[in-house]
């Protein structure tokens, strides 16, 4: 598999369903990630090849996946990210590459009961929705995937929007990966 390919499948299971929800700030490095997110994860992506995530301290704040496909030579793709605990939820700040419009993506995860570390993307949809209505401020862009959301809404807004129960069906799973033990 080529590295476009791991990029792609990276992102995808990372941040997409579809298209893009994109912010034009990245969650600041001021918290720290919890310490049972950092280590080698597995999981499977939608053509069945098992994919190893590892995420480890970068320095500040700041935190490294690193993604590839169990099996394969090439090297796969690292990103660095930021997170923060808002609410009862846990976010991931990912910058996105220059490909991608150099914005960055917001994600939602879990470290849930069973081990398991749980990703989800949010809706397109349910962006493009709150933007037409007035909630969030941003704008619609055209990508090759269809329209996406570009959010300029201060994070605060965001996380206050994302955080309200109501608004539940604005994150997606997009990924769940297992502890793999050293």
């Amino acid at each position: 598999m080529n590295l476009w390919r791991v990029a792609m499948m990276t992102i995808g299971c990372l941040l997409l369903s579809g298209c893009l929800v994109v912010f034009k700030q990245p969650i600041a490095p001021v918290e720290a990630a919890p310490s049972q997110l950092l280590g080698r994860w597995q999981g499977q992506n939608e053509w069945g090849e098992q994919l190893l995530l590892d995420i480890s301290r970068a320095a500040d704040n700041r935190y490294s996946a690193h993604v590839r496909v169990a099996g394969q030579v090439d090297a796969g793709e690292s990103y660095l990210f930021t997170v923060a605990h808002k609410g009862q939820r846990w976010y991931a700040s990912i910058g996105l590459p220059k490909r991608f419009g150099e914005q960055y993506a917001i994600a939602g995860f879990e470290l849930n009961k069973h081990g398991e570390l749980v990703l989800f993307s949010l809706d397109t949809e349910v962006f493009l929705q709150q933007l037409q209505a007035g909630t969030l401020h941003g704008e619609v862009v055209q990508t090759l995937g269809g329209d996406s959301a570009l959010i300029s809404s201060p994070l605060s807004q965001v996380f206050a929007y994302l955080n309200d129960p109501a608004n539940a069906d604005g994150f997606i799973e997009s990924a769940r990966y297992h502890r793999v033990e050293q």
